[in-house]
């Protein structure tokens, strides 16, 4: 490969003199240190540059006592494993020092710091994320990264059953740095032992697991990993529920830029218990299961509603569960069916109302007085409101709530 294309171009964020000015802070004194992983591949491959990592030889702890003494901030973030954050010109870097496995389990690594780039380069995952660069640009390829980067394939370092016993999110990362960057057929060798190892996926946390498949979610070719992922098994292991690519695919067709909860959503809930599973197996958050259940809720009546469905039954629909839940499930159910999303039951779903006319003061001043009543009777002039497709007319409103009264004196 010719020197030009072993150097990046230190523009953009790399051309910042905080990270320059730290860069020659740590590479004094005999010690050495270069731009390690997302940065330099990104470089390479032409996408945005997000974080800028710094593999360094410098102890931790002279890491810290350096950038104190230079003004900068430093964090330890992960001091017990060589990571410090420091802070230069109000950019993050985070700097970590060379580091070797001497024992690991699936989840987690026993490191010893070192001092040797090819060692620290080999414990990483894949080849294209253990290139590292100096100042200039210049890069330092000690597994094959720059072939692997030129040809958009994402492989294991080495032998890839032993990277993926030292942890086994390395499964899912495989797939989401595929659906990120590799374009082809996925690496036949990193299959094979995923397939082998899978099972080790049951060992991994329920967040890093939610983490990753979010992020693979709204990967650029999610889509074919998703089947190739589904053909092996994978998710066999970590979900629990049915799933289809295809509805994935067609949320994606109707809606590019649906987020990832949304996604998830049309991979694999059917009905509100789905959402519960996916609590308890994927640690979401109270909103992020409101949501899905809310979903899972909404898609469960349309599938069995007669088509064409009513707009006025939408409207119901959307006013209990909201806007937003009626409009996502109205895509999510046109893409299962594969059919497109009806403009009128969007319409309908957006144009429902958002909080009811009735209040305990408009009866309390009909002389209704406080306590259970109240809010029985609301109900029942609501549920008359609803079923006359929500009308405004005061005249209206005024008959259901007198009616109500009348009902329940």
């Amino acid at each position: 490969m010719s020197s030009n294309n072993r150097r990046i171009s230190m523009t953009g964020p790399l051309s910042e003199q905080g990270l320059h000015r730290l860069l020659a802070l740590l590479s004094s004194e005999g010690e050495r240190a270069l731009i390690v992983g997302g940065a330099v591949r990104n470089s390479l491959m032409g996408y945005p540059i997000g974080d800028i990592d710094i593999a360094t030889t410098v102890r931790p702890e002279k890491v810290i006592a350096r950038v104190g003494t230079a003004g900068m901030r430093a964090i330890p973030t992960g001091f017990a494993h060589g990571t410090v954050t420091v802070v230069v010109d109000a950019q993050s870097y985070e700097v970590t020092t060379l580091r070797e496995d001497i024992e690991a389990d699936g989840r987690h690594a026993t490191v010893i710091f070192g001092d040797d780039f090819k060692k620290d380069a080999a414990r990483r995952d894949f080849t294209m994320n253990a290139l590292y660069a100096d100042n200039s640009g210049f890069i330092y390829d000690y597994v094959g990264g720059l072939e692997d980067i030129l040809y958009r394939r994402v492989k294991f370092i080495g032998d890839a059953k032993t990277r993926i016993k030292e942890d086994y999110l390395r499964i899912l990362r495989f797939f989401r740095f595929s659906a990120d960057y590799s374009e082809g057929k996925l690496d036949p060798d990193g299959i094979a032992a995923i397939v082998e190892k899978k099972e080790g996926l049951k060992t991994l946390s329920a967040e890093r697991v939610k983490n990753e498949l979010l992020k693979l979610l709204l990967a650029r070719k999610t889509v074919p990993v998703l089947t190739t992922m589904t053909h092996i098994g994978i998710f066999d292991v970590i979900l629990e529920l049915p799933t289809s690519v295809s509805s994935v695919a067609g949320l994606l067709h109707r809606d590019p830029g649906a987020d990832g909860l949304l996604r998830l959503a049309a991979f694999c809930i059917h009905k509100p218990d789905d959402a519960l599973i996916l609590k308890n197996l994927l640690k979401l958050s109270n909103a992020e299961t409101d949501r899905l259940t809310h979903i899972g809720t909404a898609l469960m009546r349309l599938s069995a509603m007669a088509r064409p469905i009513d707009p006025s039954h939408i409207r119901k629909m959307a006013f209990r569960l909201g806007r937003r839940t009626l409009t996502e499930a109205l895509v999510i159910d046109a893409a299962r069916r594969d059919y497109s999303t009806d403009p009128a039951l969007l319409a309908a779903a957006g144009s429902a109302p958002t909080t009811s006319p009735f209040t305990g003061n408009m009866l309390l001043k009909r002389g209704v007085a406080e306590g259970r009543k109240i809010g029985e009777m609301i109900q029942r002039a609501e549920e008359a409101w609803i079923a006359a497709d929500f009308p405004s007319d005061s005249a209206q409103l005024n008959g259901f709530l007198n009616e109500a009264i009348k009902t329940l004196s």
